[in-house]
């Protein structure tokens, strides 16, 4: 798959499960005014993927007309738990450029599982995506949505009794949809 069809792949994820979803209710003002970055990296190892990362957060903190950024690894990382391992390495690139406090990395990926479920219990679709990918997020930006969004400590209970009222042939095939349509 190409990246312009990765990007289309993701940005219909975003639009359908996280906005449809109200999974994060600041999701959808980002996406209209077009200030979330979708980007996918070439790279094939953890080491070429924390390079592009670096470049990514540096962008980010530098670049005011990008909100967030979604940097999509589709080739590196695929195995949930190898990834799960990365996101302290992603952390700690943060702090040694001196980003803690400034921003910070969500994460997304097809196999997500919290601890503690099951591999197939539905909440883990609350931050399951098409691809592997890093969410980078401004702290700031968080801030302000937080003081002016009543009860956002209660976005992530809500969420997964969303999608467990919808359940778990529901969800599976709404992540299908995604990339079905390209």
């Amino acid at each position: 798959m190409n990246k312009q069809a990765i990007i289309d792949t993701t940005r219909q994820w975003v639009e359908k499960v996280v906005i449809d979803l109200n999974l994060c209710p600041f999701a959808r003002r980002e996406l209209v005014n077009n200030r979330i970055r979708f980007t996918v990296t070439d790279a094939q190892t953890p080491d070429a993927l924390l390079m592009e990362l670096q470049q990514e957060l540096l962008r980010l903190a530098d670049d005011d007309s990008i909100e967030t950024t979604l940097l999509i690894h589709p080739e590196v990382l695929r195995d949930f738990p190898d990834y799960n391992d990365f996101l302290d390495v992603a952390d700690g690139l943060v702090q040694l450029l001196e980003l803690e406090g400034v921003l910070q990395i969500a994460s997304f990926h097809p196999q997500y599982q919290f601890a503690g479920t099951t591999e197939n219990a539905v909440e883990n679709y609350t931050n399951r995506s098409p691809w592997p990918m890093l969410h980078l997020l401004r702290e700031a930006s968080l801030e302000r949505a937080i003081a002016s969004y009543p009860d956002t400590a209660d976005i992530p209970a809500r969420n997964i009794e969303r999608v467990e009222a919808l359940g778990l042939a529901a969800m599976e095939a709404l992540l299908a949809s995604c990339q079905a349509e390209k």
